[in-house]
């Protein structure tokens, strides 16, 4: 007989649960969510709707939030255009003169949107499910098990069904049961997420565990959890190294061609660098002004103005100035330095001394979740892929054009291409104005991820010259192995050792390099050239 009253009772309390779920809201949860006497009333009525998931309550919720809500009675109503709608039924009714308007608190405005996180749990889109997560992963309390068991059970996305288990351990793991407690912290261990960790360490605070076991569990699970956060940490350094690298490579990349063939010093390579991205503001205002609705493609079209007008600068400024000075490199590095100065000031005076503000295109904001505490921003993955496309198009000139061959010939051996009728000085001209080119390319691409100023390039010029002397003179390979090393380098020593302390270590390690190979990574080769 207690087995059969046993057996009754937990029929009784599964079908009450099974009506619960399939009843939508009712005009009088909607009246108390609304309208009850109480905040706390209110929140426990929210709360007690929001497991069910139901649209009528989105609704709700979303108009509550918004201030369309009103109620009359036991009628609760939202304002849609200008007409009025019951939220119950769904139905267009007229509004009645004595309708009142929803008045929430600071307390129900965080419940409510907590519940529209929770209703975004069973949404079609994995994005808005993912978010709804992360949100509910700040406000996460026992009342959302129900909701979290409910949406781990229907999510279809691995990745996600993981987050929504890792986010009920979250909550049971102060649970009052010991074994819930001990469970919760054995799959917090499987979580790289870094509010676990958080989540742990506050946990094991002394006197919030009581339990040995459990604050053992808890350690255990920490270590793994740090464990695979310090993988993320490392990556994300990684990629900022290799980041900067890119830079480095695109800065470089146009000096190593203009001082390996030429042997200049050009001091103004900066300053072409800082025409190139002012080229980018320029087309950015101009697509804004006349074509908003192409404002995204602005980028596209100043890759080629901010390389035409940058080597522009450069081929006046070999035909003008350099010509003159080659074979003496203490005045060109002093014309040069004295050209810098030029640029600088004809830009404070057309665009002001302030810097001058670019804006991402939508396609180039946001990242890329790689993991929980490591994200890959666009417009960094795009300078990457950029410097690779800059790299790989200068490789292919340099080899299978007969610009190349002529670069290849006079960067050998001058006096001999000279003889065999090779129009040097066309050469040296086309080559500047192309290593000026690559420069205004750099500065087209750093104006996506830095301030646009009149000293931008004085920020680079240094260590483009580390670059190219380490890699090489006139060496690509060189070039691009001494970019992506420093870059790296740069960034690891710098979570050692600090920015300031980072950059003298770096500079020792070139001067110690360069005293024990003088000619750099990649030595040249050619009849010309020093053994």
């Amino acid at each position: 007989m207690p087995i059969l009253c046993r057996l009754l009772r937990w029929s009784l309390v599964l079908s009450l649960w099974t009506a619960a779920l399939a009843h939508a809201l009712t005009a009088e949860q909607a009246r108390v969510i609304a309208a009850g006497d109480s905040t706390d009333e209110r929140v426990a009525a929210l709360q007690a709707a929001a497991v069910r998931s139901d649209p009528a309550l989105a609704t709700l919720v979303q108009a509550m939030l918004d201030g369309d809500a009103r109620v009359a009675g036991d009628r609760v109503f939202v304002l849609r255009d200008g007409a009025a709608v019951d939220v119950v039924t769904g139905a267009a009714a007229t509004l009645p003169a004595d309708a009142q308007d929803v008045t929430i608190n600071n307390r129900l405005r965080r419940e409510l949107q907590a519940a529209q996180a929770a209703l975004q749990l069973f949404s079609p889109e994995r994005r808005e499910r993912a978010q709804a997560i992360e949100r509910l992963r700040r406000e996460a309390d026992a009342s959302r098990l129900p909701l979290l068991e409910r949406a781990a059970a229907a999510e279809t996305d691995a990745a996600l069904k993981a987050q929504l288990e890792g986010l009920q351990a979250a909550i049971l793991v102060a649970a009052p049961d010991r074994a819930r407690r001990l469970a919760a912290a054995e799959r917090l261990a499987a979580s790289g997420h870094p509010a676990t960790r958080a989540l742990l360490l506050e946990r094991l605070a002394p006197g919030v565990e009581p339990d040995g076991a459990v604050r053992d569990a808890l350690r255990a699970a920490l270590r793994q959890v740090e464990s695979r956060l310090a993988w993320g940490e490392r990556l994300g350094v990684l990629f900022t190294g290799i980041s900067l690298g890119s830079i480095l490579l695109l800065v470089a990349l146009g000096l190593a061609i203009t001082y390996g063939l030429l042997g200049v010093i050009n001091m103004a390579h900066g300053e072409l660098m800082m025409i190139g991205a002012y080229a980018t503001y320029v087309v950015q205002n101009l697509f804004r002004q006349f074509a908003p609705g192409w404002f995204d493609a602005y980028l596209l079209a100043a890759i080629p103005v901010a390389f035409l007008a940058a080597a522009g600068v450069g081929a006046l400024l070999e035909r003008g100035v350099i010509r003159w000075l080659y074979g003496r490199p203490l005045e060109t590095l002093l014309a040069t330095w004295g050209i810098s100065l030029i640029l600088m000031q004809s830009v404070r005076s057309l665009f002001g001394a302030q810097n001058v503000p670019l804006e991402n295109p939508s396609w180039m904001s946001g990242g890329i979740a790689a993991l929980p505490n490591l994200t890959l921003p666009y417009n960094r993955i795009a300078i990457v892929v950029f410097a690779l496309l800059v790299l790989a198009g200068v490789a292919l000139l340099i080899a299978k054009t007969r610009l190349g061959l002529f670069v290849r010939g006079v960067t050998q051996n001058r006096r001999m291409a000279a003889c065999v009728g090779v129009n040097t000085a066309r050469v040296d001209t086309l080559a500047f104005a192309l290593g000026a080119g690559i420069a205004g390319l750099a500065g087209c691409a750093l104006s996506q991820i830095g301030n646009v100023g009149p000293d931008l390039g004085q920020q680079y010029i240094v260590d483009s010259f580390l670059v190219v002397v380490l890699g090489g003179v006139g060496q690509l390979a060189g070039t691009v192995v001494a970019a992506l090393g420093l870059g790296v380098l740069n960034k690891v020593l710098e979570g050692w050792a600090g920015a300031v302390l980072a950059k003298i270590m770096v500079l020792l390690f070139i001067v110690v390099f360069i005293q024990k190979r003088p000619q750099g990574l990649f030595a040249m080769k050619g009849r010309s050239a020093e053994a």
